[in-house]
């Protein structure tokens, strides 16, 4: 209502569109019709007069069906020229788009009170200005670059110039018809105008062939590539694993393989049988549950939202049944009950109550909206996340340099949350973030150093000791890693990051135990670690989308824009506790070897198995990718933002 009763001189427009369709049950990402096409609605105030322009609108038919289809189909990106125009400021310079011409108002005369005769000859000059655009682009592009055929750019220099001559020839001869600086409607404009179209129609279409366009034969070559490393990558090839899960399938089945205890043959044996089935079903759920992660659920439309979901529940179901078998076996035997025995539930609900009270990652403190966020309870968690290191991490007694480190460098992040929430705006707590995060790069120098000097020292030391010193100062380096991470991601990851810590040194203990009736198999362990990180991935807000970066991740200590450390920050505020997680199970797997008893070869399995899944999902992500042609908007998003970014600097509008 407030656009139909504007005043009569002013001219509003409200345009309602979406960037996506959707099918039948809210999904979209395909590419059936229902999710690659959008509806647009425009609407005009009175004074916009429109219903003259739509009257007397151009639709193509002089030149047949190629330039009908022209007119007829309206692209995204040819809003951009359109609105530009309507707002009277220059088409933005990497433009591929063409004016939508059902949409432009018909102009009034000079006395802005009765309308022009004809808006033919104005609609010609907006498509002449967005071709000359559109050209000069392509040409710019095409001196720095070889992507666009040659041979297509003369053709459509060709069919540029035909349309420039034809309008050329429609304004001289409307000059001798008209006095004055109107002009009329005739035929060669509205010819020049097809010929404008065709050319904007044919240059977005080279865009999309060039840009957006999947390259099936580069994809199929990077597939097959991807699976001769999976076949390459499978456990199954070591001899060791496949005796392993032989004899395994055959102990359930009945094997000879009897243990007497007291005499009790028969109780025994049927124990025994018990236990063996117990291991069968951890191994066979963690493989059905990451084949159904890392390859069905890829090529599902809606996995995406519920893949955090999905996750933790296969997280849950793992350590549930690895609880499910030490929980039988200490009830057999009383005398082997142990803490660790609880470890798999320690893990399950860590992850239940992070999901269930810790909120808001990658947001500013200041906002005060998630109870995270508050002194009273970062503050806690900071202390926690301090003793913890102070704890676990020591390897030797002389690293006291190294503990003030970390102390400063925790003391100067809770100074900068304390002071981000307060209500003193000049306060940002931006000086304490870079001490903190100063702190944290000494640290992590630090650690480098210890490690490498332990790895070139001639000390008479075993091998044992070595490695466990090893171990030490190169978790120390990860915890100091994570602390970047706890900076740049905000208040909530400080009681994310205490809580991550319990699960990976649950799991690290689990996978330490050397016993044989707590031994937990390397395809349930991989699975576990695999589910782990990436669990963590999604409790801390991110999600597989653009529109969840934290892009405030940027700006934790600065508040000007520095590209290298913004995108520094944002990359290590998205993957980075993937990275941290997989390099401790790389650590850890490799080091526990020369530190446990009776279990010199199964940690490195657990490492196997673990790259094993990650091709796996690798191999079918890129395949539903190829076979589903999913998401190619985000491809041309990214054409958007970096391939126009060497060229912008230097124009920044056209002129024809």
């Amino acid at each position: 209502d407030r656009i139909d009763n504007a005043p009569g001189k002013s001219c509003i427009v409200a345009f309602v569109l979406g960037d996506h369709g959707m099918t039948e049950d809210g999904n979209h990402g395909g590419g059936t019709s229902e999710e690659v096409n959008a509806g647009l609605f425009v609407h005009f105030s009175p004074g916009c007069n429109a219903r003259a322009g739509y009257d007397q609108r151009i639709d193509g038919r002089e030149l047949g069906s190629e330039s009908t289809q022209a007119f007829d189909s309206i692209h995204q990106i040819d809003l951009v020229p359109t609105i530009s125009l309507l707002l009277g400021i220059p088409i933005p310079y990497a433009n591929i788009g063409g004016l939508v011409t059902a949409i432009m108002p018909n102009p009034f005369g000079e006395n802005e009170v009765t309308e022009v005769s004809s808006s033919t000859p104005y609609i010609a000059t907006a498509l002449a200005l967005n071709a000359a655009q559109v050209w000069t682009y392509l040409h710019t592009y095409s001196l720095t670059s070889r992507d666009l055929p040659r041979e297509r750019l003369l053709e459509l220099k060709e069919l540029l110039n035909s349309a420039t001559t034809l309008y050329q020839e429609a304004i001289s001869q409307s000059q001798k018809e008209v006095q004055g600086n109107s002009y009329h409607d005739s035929a060669e404009f509205r010819q020049a105008c097809n010929l404008f179209k065709i050319f904007l129609a044919e240059s977005t279409g080279l865009g999309k062939q060039v840009w957006t366009q999947f390259n099936e034969n580069g994809m199929m070559l990077g597939i097959c590539t991807l699976f001769i490393a999976w076949v390459l990558a499978n456990p199954l090839w070591k001899r060791d694993v496949r005796k392993q899960m032989g004899s395994m399938i055959l102990c359930w089945f009945g094997s000879n393989n009897r243990i007497v205890v007291n005499g009790d043959k028969d109780k025994e044996d049927q124990f025994v049988k018990s236990l063996q089935s117990f291991r069968l079903l951890e191994v066979a759920a963690s493989l059905i549950c990451m084949i159904f992660y890392s390859g069905v659920l890829t090529f599902g439309n809606s996995y995406i939202e519920h893949e955090g979901d999905i996750v933790t529940f296969f997280l849950a179901i793992q350590c549930l049944l690895v609880f499910r078998r030490w929980y039988y076996e200490s009830n057999k035997n009383a005398t082997r009950t142990a803490i660790f025995m609880y470890l798999p539930l320690v893990v399950v609900l860590c992850s239940r109550f992070h999901n269930a009270f810790v909120t808001g990652h990658g947001l500013d403190p200041s906002i005060r909206l998630h109870a995270s966020h508050n002194a009273l309870v970062f503050l806690p968690a900071l202390a926690v996340l301090l003793a913890l290191r102070l704890k676990w991490f020591e390897s030797t007694q002389t690293l006291s340099v190294s503990n003030l480190i970390d102390v400063l460098s925790i003391v100067c992040l809770a100074c900068s949350w304390w002071e981000k929430r307060t209500r003193d705006h000049s306060r940002n707590g931006h000086e304490f973030a870079q001490a903190s995060i100063i702190c944290v790069i000494i640290g992590v120098i630090h650690s480098v150093y210890c490690t490498g000097s332990e790895l070139m020292s001639q000390d008479n030391e075993n091998q044992v000791q070595r490695s466990w010193k090893l171990l030490c100062h190169s978790r120390l380096a990860l915890f100091r890693v994570m602390l970047f991470l706890v900076i740049v991601t905000g208040p909530s990851t400080a009681s994310t990051a205490v809580i991550v810590l319990v699960q990976c040194a649950s799991l690290s203990q689990m996978m330490m135990q050397s016993k044989a009736f707590a031994k937990i198999d390397a395809p349930v362990m991989a699975a576990m670690w695999r589910l782990l990180i990436r669990q963590i991935f999604f409790a801390t807000n991110h999600h597989c989308s653009f529109n969840r970066l934290h892009f405030s991740a940027a700006f934790v200590a600065t508040d000007t824009f520095q590209f290298h450390v913004a995108g520094f920050s944002l990359f290590m505020n998205t993957f980075g506790w993937e990275l941290l997680g997989t390099l401790l199970l790389l650590l850890t797997s490799r080091f526990t070897n020369f530190t446990t008893v009776n279990s010199m070869d199964e940690p490195s399995r657990v490492w196997d198995w673990f790259c094993f899944y990650q091709c796996t999902e690798t191999l079918t992500s890129c395949v539903s990718v190829s076979a589903m042609k999913r998401h190619c908007e985000y491809l041309y998003l990214i054409y958007f933002f970096v391939s126009p970014a060497r060229l912008s600097r230097s124009q920044n509008y056209v002129s024809f």
